[in-house]
């Protein structure tokens, strides 16, 4: 049993070290919270490399490696100390592939994306009472006088404002065919369509990622907007979607995580008080091993999920459930235990631990909290079990 990356992997993930090295400095960062987003110049670079790797960006219209992806955020998140957009504008060009790959949709936007680095559409799934119950949503496409409408909510739409598309997560009324589950189906709407309205949403953490809620009243839809096939899409492909996003966000929670510990050993070996290395006290020697601990155990549980997901293994479900129960929650432990190490400087926004404090305890709730993965895995681990 071999736990050491290959070559190739180790080489893609060198790659994007110096991609991160270069562009994603901690006065890059600061800015960038500022500003509630990358520059251009950055998107480009970031594809740019992206695209040089076929692990990655897989081949035709074939995704790529979600493990290959995982080791990249990782690695880009704990150069950063910050949660990036780049693991959702990968989510996203992958549920272009799996919802549009057949139709003449996703090959303009994916194409798009290489050249400019920016995304022309946004996802709309998430609703204010309908977060973790996913098939509680209540937006819905319905049919009068021949023609289609959109009503319903969405809320933390990433770009909601900016991206000149949404796709849509709906309950399609206009399918009547008896189902176990309601029949949902997505649609890639414009922006400025009439019946649309964004508002910003100001939260506490990940201030690189703007999100926006979404208002749908009577938007009239153009059939050619669909992205599935009426019947195809459904909530098991939408879970199946949940499980890419789970495991780039456990990733950039993992590589913060990284980030937070490599800065509190360094600061606990600079710090003197009472004559020697705060590093040389027992109580902060228990710390940093408790967070080295924390952050192996998050890494192998990535990785297994991601490895699971990609070898299409039975229980890759219960793997991404149990890795997202866990990491961002060890994530903000290990975060906050590098903010005491730290003292004072770790209470502030100077310090990189207290960003990533913030960011991970927002992936808690994120693409599914902690509680919802305890009831998507009990059940599962009881049927293993048996």
């Amino acid at each position: 049993m071999d736990f050491s990356l290959s070559n190739e992997q180790r080489s893609l993930v060198n790659s994007f070290k110096r991609f991160a090295t270069e562009y994603l400095t901690v006065e890059n960062i600061r800015q960038w919270q500022h500003d509630e987003g990358l520059p251009d110049k950055v998107r480009r670079a970031f594809v740019e490399e992206y695209y040089r790797h076929p692990q990655l960006a897989g081949f035709e219209d074939r995704s790529g490696s979600l493990l290959a992806q995982a080791l990249i955020n990782e690695e880009m998140c704990r150069v950063a100390g910050a949660s990036l957009p780049f693991a959702s504008d990968i989510m996203h060009v992958r549920i272009l592939q799996e919802f549009a790959a057949a139709s003449d949709k996703a090959r303009p936007l994916i194409e798009e994306y290489r050249t400019s680095g920016k995304l022309a559409f946004s996802l709309a799934v998430t609703e204010p009472a309908a977060g973790s119950d996913t098939m509680g949503m209540k937006t819905k496409v319905t049919r009068r006088s021949n023609r289609l409408f959109l009503d319903g909510r969405k809320t933390f739409v990433e770009n909601g404002e900016y991206a000149p598309q949404i796709m849509v997560a709906a309950l399609d009324e206009t399918n009547t065919q008896a189902t176990e589950r309601p029949h949902l189906s997505f649609w890639l709407v414009p922006l400025d369509t009439n019946g649309i309205e964004a508002y910003p949403i100001d939260k506490i953490g990940q201030k690189i990622l703007p999100f926006a809620d979404l208002s749908f009243s009577q938007v009239e839809l153009d059939p050619s907007w669909r992205l599935d096939d009426t019947g195809m899409a459904g909530f098991p492909r939408l879970f199946h979607v949940f499980e890419i996003s789970r495991t780039l966000v456990c990733a950039q929670s993992l590589g913060m995580a990284q980030a937070a510990l490599e800065d509190a050993v360094h600061h606990a070996q600079q710090r003197e008080a009472f004559g020697q290395a705060i590093g040389d006290f027992q109580q902060i020697e228990q710390l940093l091993v408790d967070m080295e601990i924390n952050v192996r155990a998050m890494r192998a549980l990535v990785y297994e999920a991601a490895w699971a997901f990609d070898a299409s293994c039975s229980d890759k479900r219960l793997a991404v459930a149990l890795m997202k129960r866990f990491v961002p929650q060890a994530a903000c432990d290990v975060a906050s235990r590098a903010m005491q190490i730290l003292g004072g400087r770790g209470y502030t926004t100077y310090e990189r631990a207290s960003w990533i404090w913030q960011d991970c305890r927002g992936n808690q709730i994120a693409d599914g909290t902690d509680q919802i993965m305890v009831r998507i895995a009990s059940p599962l681990l009881k049927e293993k079990y048996q």
